[in-house]
């Protein structure tokens, strides 16, 4: 019995000892080009033609065959969010173990996608420390049922893509890495309606992308792209529809596609 504790003490602290290295090589990347705010990481690095295409999901799910089909066509990888309401839904179970076999990144995105704090005073929290940990952990343990677990997906991108540096501080004491999308087009708002002051057509939207690609020095290179995975029903000009252009455009123009751990560089 004595020689079966060494074996178990190391099985213990492997995974430990395999997110302190992931958290190091992330510290290291701070210094190599990497894009910051709040204490998230928002652009990864700039030197080469790669951009990660990130989908959140929380109570809509239209797009989602589509963007999956779209992907598989255009030989591309995605990165799929999800809160715990989403992975729980029965009726989209079968996109998610569909995403899954393709081979994309999914992780979470919080389980009942709660706002962590005030949109007039960003330094004011609307959550407690506890309140955090326990709605994120609520979210592994629903994608648990699709294989998914917490040490293979440490990657976390906040509700309403809103957060300040106390919740990037909790979510590194969770051993988790905060990103969220890079600013600068106008993807993000492919959730309004018509209804909305702030509505933007999917039209609007695409051309943002390609006037920030041309504008920007280095292009989109190291790029988060937010797209929503689906939308309420009122908005009818969904913007997941221009994917197949927007892939074609970028490939023809030799950038690539990848997984959101494949461009941020943490290990599989």
């Amino acid at each position: 019995m004595l020689q079966k504790k060494p074996l178990a003490v190391c099985l213990v602290l492997l995974p430990l000892i395999f997110i302190g290295v992931f958290l190091a090589i992330l510290q290291a990347k701070r210094l190599r080009g990497y894009t910051f705010d709040h204490g998230a990481i928002i652009r990864g690095g700039v030197a080469e033609k790669r951009i990660a295409l990130v989908f959140t999901g929380h109570e809509f799910s239209d797009g989602g065959e589509f963007i999956r089909q779209t992907l598989k066509k255009k030989n591309a990888r995605g990165s799929f969010f999800f809160t715990g309401d989403f992975y729980r839904a029965l009726d989209k179970a079968a996109l998610i173990s569909g995403l899954v076999e393709d081979g994309h990144y999914l992780g979470p995105h919080s389980d009942k996608h709660l706002l962590y704090c005030s949109w007039e005073r960003r330094e004011e929290l609307l959550v407690s420390k506890e309140e955090f940990a326990s709605d994120i952990l609520s979210n592994y343990k629903a994608m648990e049922t699709f294989g998914i677990v917490k040490e293979r997906a440490p990657y976390f991108i906040p509700p309403y893509e809103w957060y300040n540096e106390t919740i990037a501080a909790w979510t590194e004491e969770l051993r988790l890495v905060l990103f969220n999308f890079t600013p600068g087009t106008m993807s993000n708002a492919d959730y309004t309606t018509p209804e909305m002051p702030n509505y933007i057509s999917s039209e609007e939207i695409y051309k943002s992308i390609i006037d920030y690609e041309k504008s920007d020095p280095h292009g989109l290179n190291g790029f988060v792209l937010l797209i929503h995975v689906g939308t309420h029903p009122d908005r009818k000009d969904k913007f997941y529809r221009r994917m197949d252009d927007l892939l074609d455009y970028f490939q023809h123009k030799g950038y690539v596609f990848l997984r959101i751990d494949d461009l941020l560089g943490a290990p599989r």
